[in-house]
């Protein structure tokens, strides 16, 4: 008999990080909060508490693990027999091994939807400097990571970087101390934005295709030295063609081409797909591709190059 797929929710992070919180939030929207009988397991105690009579009210059950190795297939198979759960929502306990609790742990029909890690931001340098291997432990299989506690102090671009070292394709968010607006903050770019010419690094793609496409004249008459997949769509000249980049926006069925047009004066061939290095001068046209106002690229110069050990773009 088909046995309907039961989605699993686990969320990761260091004691005080706020996952306690988060959960609790969640549980409380809107698109949660269903009325779905849902399973909550946690597996330690922080400075926030789940009221599990008032969850109760919600369809919510609340079930306690105290020790990683009590952690296991026949207690999970356990509860799925005895709660019958519509989804799962697990509070991992930050300092156990992830390993633990990866898919070949859960019963036959849970499946891992997403991993949603929380990070304290007064206190991540801490961990970062002293405490590296297990943070990266954490955080290394999330979907999306969340800084709780942010202040005008926050770089989030630096936060990036650290991050994207371990985890491309992790979704980084930011949660703001009460009382400060962190939309009032303007997002640093991991490259120098007034240089008359910029160097791209592979993983700085996205971010650089987004804001060129939001602010072209921003870009106007600089130049760019980037790596890209060359394509050249039918009926373009010899002298016109595409380069960038395949992107991972959200899941491995939703992978899109994000590319520039580009124009010569020369005729260039290269493969479809083949790896280029690029350099180019960054006009703003017309152009019906965009449909609107967008960069065109007006080739210096051009090479063929090394695939990226990670091709993918992720945001």
């Amino acid at each position: 008999m088909f046995r309907k797929e039961i989605p699993v929710y686990l969320f990761t992070g260091f004691l005080e990080s706020g996952k306690t919180s988060f959960i609790l939030d969640t549980l409380s929207q809107d698109y949660f909060a269903t009325g779905e009988r849902t399973l909550l397991i946690a597996c330690e105690d922080g400075e926030v508490e789940y009221d599990a009579k008032y969850l109760l009210t919600q369809n919510v059950y609340v079930e306690y693990v105290n020790d990683e190795k009590d952690l296991s297939a026949e207690l999970l198979g356990k509860w799925n027999a005895s709660h019958k759960p519509k989804r799962v929502l697990i509070e991992y306990n930050g300092m156990w091994n992830t390993e633990s609790i990866m898919e070949d742990i859960y019963p036959a029909n849970w499946v891992l939807t997403q991993v949603i890690s929380t990070v304290g931001y007064p206190t991540f340098n801490m961990f970062w400097g002293n405490m590296r291997s297990m943070v990266i432990n954490q955080l290394s299989l999330s979907d999306m990571i969340i800084f709780n506690r942010c202040d005008e102090t926050t770089n989030r671009n630096e936060l990036r970087r650290n991050m994207k070292l371990f985890n491309k394709k992790a979704q980084i968010a930011y949660d703001w101390v009460e009382g400060f607006d962190g939309s009032s903050m303007i997002e640093e770019m991991p490259y120098d934005i007034h240089a008359s010419s910029i160097t791209l690094e592979d993983d700085d793609y996205g971010f650089f295709y987004m804001d060129a496409m939001e602010n072209p004249d921003k870009y106007a008459g600089k130049t760019i030295n980037m790596n890209g997949v060359f394509f050249r769509p039918d009926k373009y000249p010899m002298t016109r063609f595409v380069a960038g980049r395949f992107a991972m926006t959200c899941c491995a069925d939703d992978i899109t081409f994000l590319g520039f047009i580009c124009d010569s004066e020369n005729d260039i061939d290269f493969e479809e797909r083949d790896w280029i290095n690029l350099t180019a001068e960054i006009t703003v046209q017309y152009v019906k591709e965009y449909k609107d106002m967008g960069p065109v690229l007006i080739l210096k110069d051009v090479k063929k190059a090394e695939k990226p050990e990670d091709d993918l773009v992720y945001f």
